[in-house]
């Protein structure tokens, strides 16, 4: 009798195509099948593939989506809302109307894409948390 195949990263996943972790992980597809939901809601991630059964308790990407969405969506697009205050001295309404939803869209859109891709590269690369290795004196 052949015991059960676990379900975690660590398995040899011989049965399943490898895939690009960006192609699934932008979809929030699993990284493993590629059909199965990534996310139960907006960023939270489901407990496990309702197609493959992978478990996704090896994912934790932390802050990593919310740093690069500020690097490149957030910060350019409010020097452009500084850039446009200090050349043009435009009124409220301009900052309300166009600065504001403008920083939004370039924000909170890119999270959930973000936060996929980092999920499907850590499995992709076989990430885990890091260990101290002691070493021998001879």
């Amino acid at each position: 009798m052949t015991e059960p195949k676990d379900n975690t990263m660590t398995d040899t996943n011989d049965q399943w195509p490898r895939l690009e972790p960006w192609r699934v992980g932008i979809r929030g597809k699993c990284p493993r099948c590629g059909k199965g939901k990534l996310f139960s809601s907006f960023l939270k991630l489901a407990p496990r593939c309702d197609v493959c059964g992978l478990d996704y308790d090896f994912a934790e990407p932390a802050d990593g989506p919310a740093f690069f969405v500020i690097c490149f969506g957030c910060v350019p697009s409010v020097f452009f809302a500084v850039w446009a205050e200090v050349t043009f001295q435009p009124s409220m309404w301009f900052h309300v109307l166009v600065s504001m939803p403008l920083v939004f869209l370039s924000c909170v859109p890119l999270l959930r894409p973000l936060k996929g891709w980092l999920v499907a590269s850590q499995f992709h690369h076989k990430a885990e948390e890091g260990k101290l290795v002691e070493r021998e004196d001879a």
